[in-house]
């Protein structure tokens, strides 16, 4: 069976690329290799991510910022989703032109001030808007079904 290698892509891959990473890994793994990585990684992924995934039931204890220059010359990818204005553009031109280049801008939660429930709801109103883009994704492909978690 053939996979499809799907890059997601964010400025420090500690948030956005790497719920959207989560989501399709459990919606459909069984048909993609999915990566996710970060034009300036930060090094780890933002506690209000790890706690609101982990309400959807996903544990990302196992997930590490990387960065884009992980992959290049290494892999080549069907798919390359940028999730941030800055990683759209300041990507890797040889990323913009393998495979399909996709779009989608969410807001940065690692970049929202506020207390700390206040930044869990702003994370938790990003992840549902990923969440909902990556389920629309899967369906657009032919080949994958969504497996709801």
């Amino acid at each position: 069976m053939h996979k499809f290698r799907v890059l997601f892509l964010c400025t420090g891959n500690s948030a956005r690329s790497q719920m959207a990473e989560a989501f399709l890994k459990a919606y459909a793994g069984e048909h993609v290799e999915v990566h996710s990585a970060g034009i300036e990684p930060r090094g780890f992924i933002l506690p209000e991510v790890l706690t609101v995934m982990h309400e959807r039931g996903m544990d990302m204890s196992g997930q590490t910022s990387k960065s884009v220059s992980e992959y290049l010359g290494k892999l080549h990818f069907s798919h390359v989703i940028t999730v941030c204005g800055d990683a759209e553009e300041r990507c890797p031109t040889v990323f913009l032109n393998m495979g399909i280049h996709e779009h989608w801008p969410f807001d940065d939660p690692a970049k929202f001030e506020g207390t700390e429930a206040e930044r869990l709801e702003f994370t938790r109103r990003v992840r549902d808007q990923i969440d909902t883009r990556v389920k629309k994704w899967v369906k657009s492909q032919n080949s994958l079904s969504v497996h709801e978690s």
